[in-house]
């Protein structure tokens, strides 16, 4: 039913349902795309976008268009690139920001030359995209902290074509944005803790930074989203897992912290003993999950025991007992524990595992440079079958454009988001 034909009554009991929806969610990447989408439903948007506050700029982090989407092979997603700008009176966005306004126009390229914004045509120009009605709000915290800025684009009326934006739809995305902002204060929260265990693991293993961790789990949600469309996972189930994913695939070397400096910060190869220690970083950071208290923990667990794992059963750390490593299925040739081998890795693990390759070889480290592209992405399709899922390994490169511009926005020079 479209929203004309509901009260304002019954729209605003919709949106708050929709607030138990998103505090459901965890991680902030995962909310953040759920709100946009849920605001483009509120105010039956064409497109829009979702601002993160940076310092003193504005980052964009998630952009949808159902019009240009409708272009694309089924499963394909758009994508766009990430840039940042100051937060100033010069753009929409910067402005709603900086006054804590609301902002609504009627035609994006007919702004009054007495306001001191205006609207950037590039994006229109490179997709072909017709802006037209823009209705922008800021997230800020009851304290006042801004957090991001929520831009709706083109509303559609019942026969289809591109409207403006009326009072109630500013009254709706007004009650949305207030509930959407709790709800992100939560899931910065469970961002938070996350990203204090990543740093106590970058106080000792120096590889382990912020970007590489973000880079990972940013690439693994992505892969996940394309191997469940190519096995037709439902999406109730897919936007589900992805959710606990994501923090999970953060957290896949947590384990490392239990190793010792002598050995995680070692410049040269590592002495066959030194090896079977630092091996155990894996059932090490499962055991922090052990007593399960919810999804997220029980994915934890699967990602730090599986992520070393191959499909041709060569990885590690294979067959053990979790809280003390010992093997519980012995390989008679090595004498280790057997590798877990195909389907036997959960999806996590499998998926986790191409993705932490992905970033080690493309970046630089302090004993080695970056491989050059084209040698890493040679180097995943001669694993493909052996260290790698296949299917893994095909979703990862049906999806390399979205893959590269993640890349790009986490640069190792730069702090966690």
């Amino acid at each position: 039913m479209s929203n004309s034909k509901l009260s304002r009554e019954e729209i605003l009991s919709g949106i708050i349902e929709t607030e138990a929806l998103l505090n459901k969610i965890q991680d902030v990447d995962v909310l953040m795309e759920q709100i946009l989408t849920e605001a483009r439903k509120v105010v039956r948007a064409d497109a829009g976008s979702i601002y993160v506050h940076d310092g003193d700029r504005l980052a964009i982090h998630y952009a949808q268009n159902d019009t240009l989407q409708k272009k694309l092979p089924p499963g394909q997603k758009i994508v766009h690139s990430y840039f940042s700008f100051p937060i100033n009176e010069t753009t929409i966005a910067g402005y709603s920001a900086l006054t804590n306004q609301l902002v609504n126009e009627l035609d994006v390229y007919e702004i009054s030359p007495d306001k001191p914004y205006k609207f950037g045509r590039q994006s229109d120009v490179v997709s072909g995209y017709r802006t037209v009605s823009n209705l922008t709000i800021p997230l800020r915290t009851s304290s006042g902290r801004i957090l991001g800025v929520l831009q709706v684009l083109n509303a559609i009326d019942d026969e289809g074509n591109v409207t403006f934006f009326s009072k109630d739809d500013e009254l709706y995305i007004s009650h949305f944005a207030s509930n959407a902002t709790v709800a992100l204060e939560h899931a910065h929260l469970t961002r938070s803790m996350v990203l204090r265990m990543i740093r106590m693991s970058e106080l000792r293993d120096p590889k382990e930074t912020g970007p590489h961790v973000n880079r990972v789990s940013s690439y693994a949600v992505e892969i996940y989203d394309r191997w469940a469309f190519n096995n037709s996972i439902p999406e109730s189930e897919t936007k589900k897992f992805r959710d606990t994913f994501k923090i999970a695939a953060m957290l896949h070397d947590v384990g490392k912290v239990a190793i010792s400096d002598l050995i995680l910060k070692k410049p040269a190869r590592f002495t066959e003993e030194e090896y079977i220690i630092m091996q155990g970083h894996t059932w090490l950071g499962a055991n922090l999950f052990n007593e399960i208290e919810s999804p997220v923990d029980s994915v934890a667990r699967e990602v730090a025991l599986t992520h070393h794992e191959n499909w041709d059963g060569t990885g590690y750390p294979g067959k053990v007992n979790v809280e003390t490593g010992i093997p519980i299925d012995v390989n008679k040739k090595t004498g280790k524990a057997k590798g877990l081998k195909g389907e036997q890795i959960p999806i996590s693990g499998r998926i986790v595992a191409l993705a932490d390759v992905y970033d080690a070889l493309s970046c630089k480290r302090v004993y080695k440079e970056p491989w050059d592209q084209e040698k890493v992405l040679e180097e995943i399709k001669n694993q493909r079958g052996k260290k790698f899922d296949p299917s893994v390994v095909d979703a990862f490169f049906e999806i390399l454009p979205t893959i590269k511009t993640i890349h790009d926005r986490f640069p190792d020079d730069d702090e966690p988001i």
